[in-house]
Order: C-alpha cells, then sequence, then structure tokens
C-alpha cells in the first residue's frame, strides 16, 4: 500500500500494470523475489480473501473457487 501511495496511485488516476508495482517495491523495499509481493497484490484486490478491498484489480485476479485464467 505504501509503494501504492508512492507511486500515486489513487481512485482518480489510470490504472497501472501489478507488475509495475510488484517491480517497485521489490527494487525498494523487498528484494527477495516477486511470488509474496505478487500474492499480497491479489489478496488485496480480492474481495473474498479479506473484509475489505485495499486495492482496486482490473482484470483477472482469480477468483472464490480457485479457477486458473
Amino acid at each position: 500500500l505504501y509503494a501504492m501511495h508512492e507511486l500515486g496511485l489513487t481512485s482518480k488516476v489510470a490504472y497501472k500494470k501489478s507488475a509495475r508495482i510488484v517491480g517497485d517495491v521489490i527494487g525498494k523495499y523487498h528484494p527477495h523475489g516477486d511470488y509474496a509481493v505478487y500474492d499480497a497484490l491479489v489478496r488485496m484486490a480480492q474481495d473474498f480473501s479479506m473484509r475489505l478491498e485495499l486495492a482496486d484489480g482490473q482484470g483477472n485476479f482469480g477468483s472464490i473457487d480457485g479457477d486458473n485464467a
């Protein structure tokens, strides 16, 4: 969330690719691989994973049944 805030990603700007956000997080804060960062970003955008959505995802962010894309 902090990295998205630093990128200026609010509800009033256009969507960015998740790779841009993940790359920024890995480059600045978490240099140990991208899987955990992608997983956290996807979970924040799923309405069935958390009580409140913390990120507004555009596109395929998985399903409650665990179906593949």
